[in-house]
């Protein structure tokens, strides 16, 4: 199977939470959505930011590898990844729909 050049995934965001947590599902305007919780608030970018980097850190990959492809102003985001390995869809459905942990 070929390797895709980008996974677009789609994030609903909740800054200002106690601690940063990755996991569960909202049905946002995107469709299903990983849910981030992240300690930072929604000024400047700190929430998208720090989301950008807990979404690389629960995937494995590296942050650089991770880009905001919409939803700069919005909790409802849509992230990229690139070259991500076959394996990645695999664990963010199971992050997202909690079928591990």
């Amino acid at each position: 199977m070929p390797a895709q050049e980008t996974l677009t995934v789609a994030v609903r965001v909740k800054p200002g939470a106690s601690r940063d947590r990755v996991g569960g599902r909202f049905d946002g305007p995107h469709g299903p959505a990983l849910v981030i919780a992240v300690h930072d608030p929604a000024v400047d970018g700190r929430a998208t930011e720090a989301a950008r980097r807990a979404l690389a850190a629960a995937l494995g990959i590296r942050p650089a590898a991770v880009s905001l492809r919409a939803g700069a102003a919005s909790r409802d985001k849509l992230f990229l990844v690139d070259r991500p390995a076959w394996e990645l869809s695999a664990r963010l459905r199971r992050l997202r729909d909690g079928s591990a942990e």
